[in-house]
């Protein structure tokens, strides 16, 4: 087990439960524009995961034709898509050995394109890309006058782990 991907991909759950909770009280009659916008992005971030989590399983990505779904889910269908993908990686970031991590993987990008990368870059590149499209989407509601939603990791571990405000905590190695 890796306890930093672990921690990482229990941040990355958390803040996307946190924003699928926040966007389920946006008034999308008043922004559709904004709205759909921030459905396609949180799309996207979700279609690559899956993409991403194709190549460590070994599976084929033929059937993904773009980084996108070719209809953006609505924002329920969405969060229980992104629910099951966060649940599979952090399974996978509980269970995979040092030995798999640093395991290159041949694929092939939805642009036909071949790559390379080891399973450690994958899950890396899974965590800030979603960050950067969780980070626009916050951005989009602070343009309208609204908060966004927490997206730190200092705040997914203390708000999961409140002992960490408490004082001194040995951090874990």
């Amino acid at each position: 087990m890796n306890s930093i991907l672990v921690s990482l991909f229990g941040y990355k759950a958390w803040t996307n439960t946190e924003l699928h909770a926040a966007l389920a009280q946006f008034d999308a009659q008043q922004h559709p524009a904004q709205f759909s916008a921030m459905l396609h992005l949180l799309d996207h971030a979700n279609v690559v995961d899956r993409i991403f989590q194709a190549h460590l399983m070994g599976v084929d990505t033929l059937h993904f034709k773009a980084t996108n779904s070719e209809k953006t889910p609505e924002l329920s269908e969405l969060r229980d898509v992104v629910r099951d993908t966060d649940d599979w990686y952090l399974r996978f970031a509980s269970s995979v050995s040092a030995e798999r991590l640093k395991q290159c993987v041949h694929f092939r990008f939805v642009d036909g394109d071949q790559g390379a990368m080891s399973c450690e870059e994958m899950l890396l590149h899974v965590i800030t890309h979603a960050g950067y499209h969780r980070g626009s989407v916050g951005q989009m509601l602070e343009d309208l006058g609204l908060d966004s939603p927490p997206d730190s990791l200092t705040k997914f571990l203390h708000r999961t782990q409140a002992e960490r405000r408490l004082g001194p905590v040995a951090v874990p190695s």
